[in-house]
């Protein structure tokens, strides 16, 4: 498990730091960067619920190879022919990696439930870590040859591969079928939506604009008429009548926003150089790396004291803290960026609330349901993760598109100020969300009541 983690993690994090680099040989701007980060997070999106669904319909093992050989042919295509096409094409392929965390809390909580927790938060740690290191490393191959570096996934894909073919199935029952119309509906649904969040160029009083957002409510809204009739939901939005569960996910949803919204325009401010915008570091593809391995190493630490400060603070304060950590840190960045050491700084606090908040949910979601339905609730979380990221990565989009430089190719420093402050404010919803966090143990203390199996009242 921890080498396909390995493999998520290094996938997650080698292309990032090259944007800048490759999109300049490419000729692709900085709007069509972040685009083509935004493009990742779509993917992440759309694939989440299909994976875990797949995964509790023919086996978590069997998905998680298709998974796996999807990433691996996505990462090949981008390291043999960088374009800006199969750049697009890759990253999308490389989109599945979002069902490897489901599929494989599904088979840890089958096979060794009684290790859930801590499994949780080592594969969490190793994940954020291997980001770090995955950026570290194409950093250095591109010293010299910039596209040097997009052969930094390949290596790991093999071994996960091979890591795929040895692990054990779940033995959780399986049953149901594929709702393919709830599929094509929230597919449509998201990409409609996405594309009004990011076509800030557009103008948001554009006909085009209200229309194309009108029709993603629309969808949207009959994706989710259509799941919760179904008998076999592709994504159980009745799952969200479970009180915890709906805010765990509204959490991970806001948190998320910035966290990992803003991956894609962190690498471009770092990039960039002060002398042709006023603001930046001016930083080369393995300085960039380097910086976000530091962050991605708090975030690490942050990931393998959450079970320890879970037992002593109890769930509820380890949600909270992690919000008002996200949101500190994103206002340190909008009022300190004159200098790398107060940027750090901040983005150090971001990477450690990164740790807490991706373990506490996954723990969090997966505890909260009975264990033949532990990958559609973890599926379920990750979803709300992905929407975050996409909708973050859009919404920042949107605010460079507006404050782009005229016949130019960058961004002006208000672009960056919009954004850091609106990853801020989304995550003190998130705070807001998790002090409304209510632990069985709690709502027992409180009404006298024991949860019923799967976490719901009785």
């Amino acid at each position: 498990m921890a080498v396909v983690v390995l493999f998520s993690g290094i996938v997650q994090g080698y292309l990032t730091p090259l944007l800048p680099e490759v999109g300049l040989r490419l000729h692709i701007g900085a709007v069509g960067q972040n685009n083509i980060y935004l493009l990742s997070q779509l993917a992440f999106a759309v694939m989440t619920p299909l994976l875990s669904r797949l995964g509790d319909l023919y086996g978590h093992r069997k998905l998680l190879r298709v998974a796996l050989a999807m990433v691996a042919g996505g990462s090949l295509l981008i390291a043999v022919r960088p374009s800006a096409v199969t750049l697009a094409v890759g990253v999308t392929l490389q989109g599945a990696l979002v069902g490897f965390f489901p599929l494989l809390v599904g088979i840890l909580r089958s096979r060794a439930p009684e290790r859930n927790r801590i499994g949780i938060s080592l594969l969490v740690g190793v994940l954020l870590i291997a980001i770090g290191v995955g950026g570290l490393v194409a950093g250095a191959l591109s010293e010299h040859h910039a596209e040097a570096g997009l052969w930094t996934a390949v290596p790991v894909a093999v071994l996960a591969v091979v890591a795929g073919l040895v692990l054990p199935d779940s033995d959780a029952p399986r049953g149901g079928r594929f709702h393919y119309g709830a599929a094509a509906l929230l597919t449509v649904g998201l990409v409609a939506l996405v594309l009004v969040l990011a076509q800030g160029t557009w103008g948001w009083g554009a006909p085009r604009t209200i229309v194309l957002a009108v029709a993603a409510l629309a969808v949207l809204a009959a994706w989710v008429a259509v799941e919760r009739r179904s008998a076999h939901p592709l994504v159980s939005v009745r799952m969200l009548s479970n009180p915890r569960l709906a805010v765990v996910s509204g959490y991970t949803f806001c948190a998320a926003f910035g966290t990992i919204g803003f991956l894609g325009a962190n690498a471009l401010f770092l990039g960039a150089s002060r002398s042709a915008t006023g603001y930046g570091m001016g930083l080369g593809p393995q300085a960039i790396a380097t910086i976000s391995l530091a962050m991605v190493t708090a975030g690490f630490a942050g990931s393998t004291l959450t079970p320890r400060l879970a037992r002593r603070l109890g769930d509820r304060a380890v949600l909270a803290s992690g919000g008002g950590l996200i949101a500190l840190g994103f206002l340190g960045m909008a009022l300190f960026h004159d200098t790398l050491a107060q940027y750090v700084a901040c983005a150090l606090v971001v990477g450690l609330a990164t740790g807490l908040f991706e373990s506490i949910t996954r723990t969090l979601s997966a505890e909260v349901v009975e264990e033949q339905e532990t990958a559609l609730a973890v599926g379920l979380n990750e979803l709300a993760l992905s929407l975050g990221a996409a909708i973050g990565a859009a919404v920042i989009g949107a605010f460079f598109a507006a404050h782009a430089v005229r016949g130019t190719t960058h961004i002006a420093e208000s672009g960056y100020l919009w954004g850091w402050g609106a990853c801020a404010c989304a995550a003190l919803v998130g705070m807001a969300l998790a002090l409304r966090y209510r632990s069985p143990r709690a709502v027992h203390a409180t009404y006298g009541q024991q949860p019923a199996q799967g976490g719901e009242l009785a």
